[in-house]
């Protein structure tokens, strides 16, 4: 995890557990390649210096945005959210769900539990107005890979 922040927050982030902390020092080293970070947060007043990579942060999906909570004066709130694995996921126009549910290091038996985990809080997010079954199939992939088709009865047993 990495944080801008600059003054009494910068102390508040490292004891939360930050990664890496800093501020125009982190930009030039991101300018210069270097991506060693999961997730990016900061304060309000440090946008205009993150400003200065969002061309190399926004397409890698890590530029701090108030609308998932990553530019926050609550620095200890959301580093400890993003150390016990917060994911957030996405609905394209087609509704199709787009979320990371594990890495390929984790095994299978932990890749199962969170991959449970993600269709139950999909399920819990159905409007009351849909009727029917909510999930009508679901493949999964490696990053750079072909996707595999899941059985969806599962989702809807007990």
């Amino acid at each position: 995890i990495l944080v801008f922040a600059k003054g009494a927050k910068l102390k508040e982030a490292e004891e939360a557990g930050a990664n890496f902390v800093g501020s125009e020092e982190l930009v030039e080293k991101i300018n210069g390649g270097w991506l060693e970070f999961d997730s990016v947060v900061a304060t309000p007043d440090m946008m205009a210096v993150v400003s200065k990579v969002a061309r190399v942060l926004g397409p890698k999906g890590l530029m701090p945005n108030p609308k998932v909570g990553t530019v926050t004066m609550d620095l200890k709130t959301v580093i400890t959210d993003l150390k016990k694995g917060r994911v957030e996921f996405r609905i394209d126009k087609a509704g199709i769900v787009h979320a990371p549910f594990g890495k390929v290091s984790m095994g299978k038996e932990k890749l199962v539990e969170n991959f449970k985990s993600l269709s139950d809080q999909i399920v819990r997010a159905k409007p009351s107005s849909t009727k029917g079954h909510y999930i009508l199939s679901a493949y999964i992939s490696s990053s750079m890979s072909p996707s595999v088709a899941v059985d969806i009865a599962s989702f809807y047993e007990a």
